[in-house]
């Protein structure tokens, strides 16, 4: 291993009473719209058709308000260990999380948007410090996307995901990880799948719950349950990725809104969080309100709707149709994500599957919707990766 730099600082996340002293000011003079315009009888995922549907948002403003607890989730952020440094020119926050395990693998684990850092902090101890002797352990590497949380936000173009994954290595060898494995999803999917193939040398492998097929690839031979998948997929980029095409055309303009209204930038996340889980009337069946206001918060204190948007500027169908990836991947395809690949296209791009899992649960959000089996299913995924010769 390469060993660690003093270019490393410690990091604690405090901020000041007057700023969440206004947000609760903000939150009491909020002017909201009329309800939505759809069948007063309409359940489940129908009355979410338009949007957030406002008794659900009015609900969880209230409890943002009155109830929610931004210090908790800063205690448990500082008791995992906070760090900043800077690459390129830009201040890179992170968490990390030695293992006390002496057979443990370094572990770089990227989130995407609309979440953060607050994406892993349920899964991090467990990992680190399995309390199954027989799983493995990771030194847990968490960092904020560049324009998230508590990284800088870029002030020119080119923080792509190309640039990142190549700052994610320079990060990870500072902290004396020359070989490490890596996960992602959304984004951090995206990143992954770079990282493995444009770094070898450095990533022992991965796991992603995101694959992105090189382009043209034919339905011939697939499953029908693979031809569903692709429908989906498709289906999903038609017609339910305004968000995208709005974030990455127009990310200053959308910015406006989420830096100047928390209801507004919640209810841009909250959308997301509904959608995209595996649930069936409301995010909060799976994922608690607290971890969602956690995200919602951080990204709140810290200014970044419109910094954080910018990377579908940067990035949005970037990923090389060429890129290949040679180190040993684990693939794990939740049901109700917005993208599922099926493994025959999958194979393409990723040479050497090594593991490959489609679960019955599960969505965008695994971390946080099914925290149990997704450690389970990292724990495996990277087990089986790790054995590879």
């Amino acid at each position: 291993m390469s060993r660690p730099t003093s270019d490393v600082q410690a990091f604690e996340a405090h901020a000041a009473d007057a700023d969440l002293d206004d947000l609760r000011a903000r939150l009491a003079a909020a002017r909201l719209p009329e309800a939505e315009t759809v069948h007063r009888a309409a359940s489940g995922p129908h009355r979410w058709e338009q949007g957030v549907p406002l008794s659900d948002l009015v609900d969880v403003v209230n409890y943002w308000r009155t109830g929610y607890n931004w210090r908790s989730f800063e205690e448990r952020l500082n008791r995992i260990g906070q760090f900043r440094t800077t690459i390129d020119d830009l201040g890179i926050h992170f968490l990390h999380r030695r293992s006390t395990r002496a057979d443990a693998t370094p572990l770089l684990l990227t989130h995407g948007w609309p979440d953060s850092i607050a994406r892993f902090i349920d899964v991090v101890d467990e990992l680190a410090d399995p309390k199954d002797a027989d799983a493995p352990a990771f030194h847990v590497v968490v960092p904020s996307l560049p324009g998230f949380g508590y990284s800088d936000k870029p002030a020119t173009t080119g923080w792509g995901t190309e640039k990142i994954a190549a700052a994610w290595v320079e990060l990870m060898g500072r902290l004396g990880y020359s070989k490490f494995a890596a996960h992602g999803g959304d984004w951090g999917g995206n990143i992954t799948t770079v990282l493995g193939g444009r770094f070898p040398a450095h990533v022992l492998g991965i796991h992603t719950t995101f694959a992105e097929a090189p382009p043209g690839l034919t339905t011939d031979g697939l499953t029908a349950e693979e031809r569903e998948w692709t429908e989906e997929t498709s289906d999903f980029w038609r017609h339910r990725a305004a968000y995208a095409k709005q974030q990455a055309t127009r990310p200053q303009t959308i910015g406006y809104s989420l830096v100047d209204s928390p209801v507004g930038l919640l209810a841009w996340i909250l959308d997301k969080f509904a959608e995209w889980s595996d649930t069936e009337d409301s995010p909060f069946e799976t994922i608690s309100m607290d971890r969602v206001l956690d995200d919602v918060t951080l990204y709140w204190l810290t200014r970044t709707g419109a910094s954080a948007a910018r990377i579908y500027y940067e990035s949005h169908n970037s990923l090389d149709p060429d890129l290949r990836v040679d180190v040993p991947s684990a693939l794990t395809m939740y049901p109700r994500d917005t993208e599922k690949c099926p493994r025959p296209w999958a194979q393409e791009r990723y040479r050497q599957i090594v593991r490959w899992r489609a679960p019955e649960n599960g969505g965008h959000f695994p971390s946080l919707e099914v925290p149990e089996y997704f450690v389970k299913d990292l724990q495996e995924g990277l087990a089986a990766v790790l054995s590879q010769p």
